[in-house]
């Protein structure tokens, strides 16, 4: 099935988290496992079930006694912070715990509908930061913890091209840019605000074109914003999700999108994209790091977090995390050391053998590595994209 990420990249506890933080209660007491089994509802607004849903029905099945029963719904990142504030307001909450993307985490934040799982419950989470990778506990750092890190990956931008149509694959932001006036229409992306390509895209590329501040999108990405103004020029749309930019990219009505290393090899082992589909890095370019969060509302009842924490410590397990490698989507995927691919189901390890990128090893380990921004300027960045960039042309 086609994987539509929020995709997600990593925030700074600064700014709005900061101010959060000093009213949140430092440690809270772990409530007790309920004596009756709960039905317990997830919702996913990073396509993250891909990467965690075996683990989470092995945690159904292991604990017959805790849960009956989980029912698991998807919802598109932006609308979902409103919907749980207005359930929060009535009193009538029935979401239990959320898997999602920095952008919808902090848009939550900022309308303060998130419990901050971290001092409070970190009982729960013994060692959590030195159990993760680098890159993950980095990003469990960026919301103070509001979320909980569960799958994590380098990200992007990648640029995706179709070979047998783009001979001569850009290597700078501006041979895109020449690219994309040359053949108007042929080069897509799409809204940043829910995307993970989209949005590691618009990040990274304060990186690629030397921008004055490439963590604040307002007063220091001077350079971007001009040129993302001049790509719009000969950009036909912008696509509510990744998924219509892959499906497009596949069919041949554009040659060539930004994508991310699980973007790059999910679509292919499915088949939506070509195998034959390359990518290349542009001059300058900085990994956009991104993550996938488990969130816990305002508003449960004990036994509810006792069991949405429980199910929380149990997908951080390096048995659960191996499920993270799925088909490439999240690539590498998992969060926690010591879970390597041999660990994994075994059509996920004939997945990566056939449709990984060996390069992908070098350019890891060869280019930096970038948190994605503050959780306030996320905000700003994505309002600011939205207003003066895609306001006439997402759909």
């Amino acid at each position: 099935m086609t994987r539509v990420s929020t995709g997600s990249f990593m925030v700074a506890a600064t700014g709005v988290v900061a101010a959060l933080a000093l009213s949140a209660p430092a440690r809270a007491e772990l409530p007790a496992l309920p004596k009756s089994a709960q039905v317990i509802t997830i919702v996913d607004a990073a396509g993250n079930l891909a990467l965690t849903q075996k683990a989470i029905e092995n945690y159904r099945k292991d604990h017959p006694d805790v849960v009956s029963r989980f029912v698991l719904t998807k919802a598109p990142s932006p609308e979902l912070p409103g919907k749980i504030k207005a359930q929060q307001a009535a009193g009538r909450l029935d979401i239990d715990m959320i898997l999602v993307g920095p952008d919808g985490l902090a848009a939550g934040i900022e309308q303060k509908i998130w419990e901050q799982t971290i001092p409070q419950y970190a009982e729960k989470f013994p060692n959590l930061e030195k159990n993760y990778l680098p890159g993950a506990a980095d990003m469990q750092k960026a919301f103070n913890g509001y979320g909980v890190v569960v799958n994590y990956y380098p990200s992007g931008p990648l640029i995706e091209y179709a070979p047998e149509r783009v001979k001569n694959p850009p290597k700078s932001a501006e041979e895109l840019l020449a690219y994309c006036k040359a053949n108007p229409n042929k080069f897509a992306y799409a809204r940043p605000a829910n995307s993970g390509p989209g949005r590691t895209f618009i990040m990274g590329l304060p990186y690629i074109l030397g921008d004055k501040d490439p963590k604040d999108p307002i007063n220091g990405w001077d350079k971007t914003w001009a040129y993302l103004k001049e790509l719009n020029s000969c950009i036909e749309y912008y696509p509510s999700g990744t998924g219509a930019t892959m499906k497009e990219f596949g069919e041949g009505t554009r040659d060539m999108v930004v994508s991310t290393t699980g973007w790059d090899i999910n679509p292919r082992v499915l088949g939506i994209v070509p195998k034959s589909a390359e990518v290349t890095a542009l001059k300058g370019f900085h990994w956009v790091v991104d993550a996938h969060y488990m969130v816990v509302p305002k508003g449960l009842s004990k036994d509810k977090l006792a069991v949405v924490l429980d199910v929380m410590a149990h997908l951080l397990k390096p048995d659960q995390q191996a499920y993270g490698y799925d088909e490439g989507y999240f690539y590498p995927g998992p969060a926690v050391k010591d879970v390597p691919l041999s660990m994994a189901p075994p059509e996920s390890q004939e997945a990566i053998k056939n449709f990984g990128r060996p390069e992908y090893e070098a350019l890891i380990a060869g280019a930096p590595l970038e948190r994605p921004l503050d959780a306030d300027k996320l905000v700003a960045a994505f309002r600011k994209w939205d207003e003066e960039i895609g306001a006439a042309k997402t759909k």
